[in-house]
């Protein structure tokens, strides 16, 4: 039998408020909220932290607190990430950012999702789908990443975009909802 977390991890709608996903999202708290409180001066300390709650985090992550997320285990990184002030991950589904990108102060990358039923959805139950974020890619700050979008290598998002759907390899892109404004010259 499929527990709450194998469900969540399926994309399967599942109940969040699980005993054994409570007390995930609660350690994930906890350490959140030791990260959060380092000082510039404790980077040993933020590195213990950052690699207890992502463990599968490449090397020279550099996160700026205040961070948030759900899980921290959902969330996949490639080496030299850096995150800016202020940024959300909703983990529920796996979130995965490629090497040497750069994200911006306040951004939101959300792969939670309510059912769009109004029935279903006051049953308490959720679901999510994975975001996948390339190599090299900059997000600007204040973009919004909704679920199940993937962006492509070297790519760039506006600040303040809501990128709704995939975004290429190589191409600046922008706007609510975000879409292509040009190819990005290789030079």
């Amino acid at each position: 039998m499929k527990t709450e977390k194998d469900k969540m991890l399926a994309g399967e709608l599942y109940n969040p408020l699980d005993a054994e996903l409570s007390d995930l999202r609660l350690k994930a708290r906890r350490l959140l909220k030791d990260l959060n409180d380092t000082r510039e001066d404790q980077t040993e300390e933020r590195m213990r932290l950052l690699k207890e709650l992502m463990p599968d985090a490449g090397t020279d992550l550099w996160l700026q607190p205040p961070f948030y997320c759900d899980y921290g285990f959902n969330i996949k990184l490639g080496d030299k990430v850096f995150f800016n002030f202020n940024c959300v991950v909703l983990d529920v589904a796996p979130v995965s950012i490629g090497s040497r990108t750069l994200i911006g102060p306040n951004v939101q990358v959300y792969t939670a999702m309510h059912p769009m039923d109004y029935q279903e959805r006051a049953s308490g139950l959720e679901y999510a789908k994975p975001i996948t974020i390339g190599n090299d890619v900059w997000i600007g700050g204040s973009a919004v990443i909704c679920p199940g979008v993937s962006i492509g290598d070297r790519a760039v998002i506006g600040a303040g975009s809501v990128v709704t759907r995939d975004i290429p390899s190589d191409v600046f892109a922008a706007g609510n909802p975000c879409r292509v404004i040009k190819a990005i010259d290789k030079k």
